[in-house]
């Protein structure tokens, strides 16, 4: 799976054909989500951990450990009372290898991705956060302030370095 997370003051997404708002948040992640061929409930569950538990919020003023500049971002979503807005994303898996147009071959197809990604949902929702979605597979506008800008990454192909 993979996934582009971006710590946003506010973000929103709409129907293209109807206009309709299918989600709001205010302070927390936009989560732009792409599943591809051999994704399962690991990966679904290890996003979920990695992105609920991600640490780019900053410093409360004031709070700053002794010794760190203030504004260091050590904080997660649960600490700031963030929310999560998960969009749909098949073009993540985009080949751009030949030719002008991309390929979309890895991406997984819809019928077996939308239980993927109601699980992702779910996931995020049983561990306490409150989450808006796009609709999947739809036409969508995605609005957002990215703060910071802060944008990370994830792919569960390769392995996360690190602690």
């Amino acid at each position: 799976m993979r996934a582009v997370v971006q710590r946003v003051r506010r973000a929103e997404v709409r129907d293209q054909e109807s206009g309709e708002v299918l989600g709001k948040i205010g302070v927390g992640l936009c989560v732009l989500l792409g599943i591809g061929q051999g994704d399962g409930a690991k990966e679904v569950d290890l996003l979920v951990d990695r992105i609920t538990g991600l640490r780019i919020f900053p410093d409360s003023p004031g709070s700053a450990p002794e010794g760190r500049k203030p504004g260091n971002i050590n904080r997660a979503l649960r600490e700031v009372g963030g929310a999560l807005l998960v969009v749909s994303q098949f073009t993540l898996y985009a080949d751009t290898s030949r030719g002008r147009r991309p390929s979309f071959l890895s991406a997984m197809p819809p019928a077996e991705a939308i239980p993927l990604y109601e699980r992702f949902l779910a996931g995020c929702r049983s561990a306490g956060f409150p989450v808006e979605a796009g609709r999947f597979g739809a036409m969508m506008d995605v609005e957002l302030c990215n703060d910071g800008p802060v944008t990370i990454w994830f792919d569960t192909s390769s392995p996360p370095s690190g602690s």
